[in-house]
């Protein structure tokens, strides 16, 4: 059976900077603006609802501006099923469109938790797959916490094999192994607009992280691209040194679309907000897997193995019942501090 073409579509925006409801208008807006041409994913970068923690590159660990942006971070996520999430869901449905959308978390279960997550929702508002990132990255550490396995994977859709991670975990090599051993055929690379002085200039890095693996994978590669709005840089930078570098326009943009064989079949875009399509020819990811298929006849399994636990991770677990009284009278009878003897029968 021949392989339809499928058009993908590259939000390279910024959002409402911390501000959760203003960034989820704006985010449906673009669902809509990529369905309408004809667009059957649309791919958002890393932490786009409600905004990325980039202010850990300016303002000290404990300064007061760095614990108040972070409370108004945790007070603007997105909880995982939520209100947000159901107005996400119904706009894939209505526009019959794919979401790959980045968000910072908030815990559920813990009130002062958040995670780097990526959401992809299916074109009937279904949640098909739920990623937090395994490490965060530097400055995320203090606020973002460890995700688990439980989201690595590649989802089978009806446009193909979808699979994302987010920044760092781009260039993990055994994350992407796992990636490639499920056979992903399109994956989704989302990026925040860069913040420091001292890297590559994001287009830069997410070209080169992008095309390495898409010549390694075979996959056709989404990379998704922050960039920056007044707002945002009015609230990160500390002083007038910030805000020039902050108003430099390299340090943001660049999305692309990277084809199976490495080579740029869309973008890089320049620093301005818009979308990015591109073409998607699935027969493709067969043909160059002729030569390469790296966790298939150019491998050894003889030799190499990877393991994937996907467990999901959680602090607290709860025994119901006579259950938890006996667990914690086991315990207390170990520890000698009870007497678990028989009481006799009066006379």
């Amino acid at each position: 059976m021949e392989i339809e073409t499928i058009r993908v579509a590259v939000a390279q925006a910024a959002p409402v900077y911390l501000d959760r409801e203003a960034t989820l208008e704006k985010a449906v807006r673009l669902v809509g603006a990529a369905s309408a041409s004809g667009a059957r994913l649309i791919a958002f970068p890393e932490g786009f609802l409600p905004g990325h923690p980039l202010w850990h590159h300016f303002y000290p660990v404990m300064a007061s501006a760095s614990r108040d942006l972070a409370t108004r971070l945790l007070n603007n996520s997105v909880a995982v099923p939520s209100s947000q999430v159901d107005v996400l869901a119904r706009a894939a449905r209505a526009h019959h469109i794919h979401i790959m959308m980045g968000m910072c978390e908030r815990s559920s279960e813990h009130s002062g938790t958040m995670y780097n997550s990526q959401l992809l929702i299916g074109p009937q508002g279904q949640i098909l797959n739920h990623h937090r990132k395994l490490t965060p990255t530097v400055g995320e550490r203090l606020v973002h916490a460890p995700g688990d396995a439980s989201g690595l994977r590649v989802v089978p859709t009806e446009i193909g094999r979808l699979s994302g991670l987010i920044c760092g975990e781009n260039s993990n090599p055994l994350e992407l192994f796992a990636l490639i051993a499920e056979n992903t055929q399109i994956h989704v690379m989302a990026w925040p607009a860069a913040a420091s002085r001292a890297r590559l200039a994001r287009a830069d890095r997410a070209l080169i992280t992008g095309r390495s693996f898409a010549f390694m994978s075979k996959a056709y590669v989404l990379n998704a691209n922050a960039v920056l709005d007044d707002g945002a840089r009015d609230v990160l930078a500390a002083n007038a040194e910030d805000r020039q570098f902050l108003d430099d326009p390299s340090i943001t943009g660049g999305s692309s679309v990277i084809g199976p064989n490495g080579r740029i079949i869309a973008g890089p875009l320049d620093h301005t907000e818009q979308l990015l399509f591109a073409d998607l020819d699935l027969s493709q990811v067969a043909h160059e897997k002729h030569t390469h298929d790296y966790a298939g006849h150019y491998n050894r399994s003889d030799i190499f193995s990877l393991s994937v636990d996907r467990t999901r991770r959680e602090i607290y677990r709860p025994y119901a019942g006579s259950e938890s009284t006996d667990l914690a009278m086991a315990y207390a009878e170990s520890l000698g501090e009870i007497d678990v003897r028989p009481v006799p029968d009066t006379v």
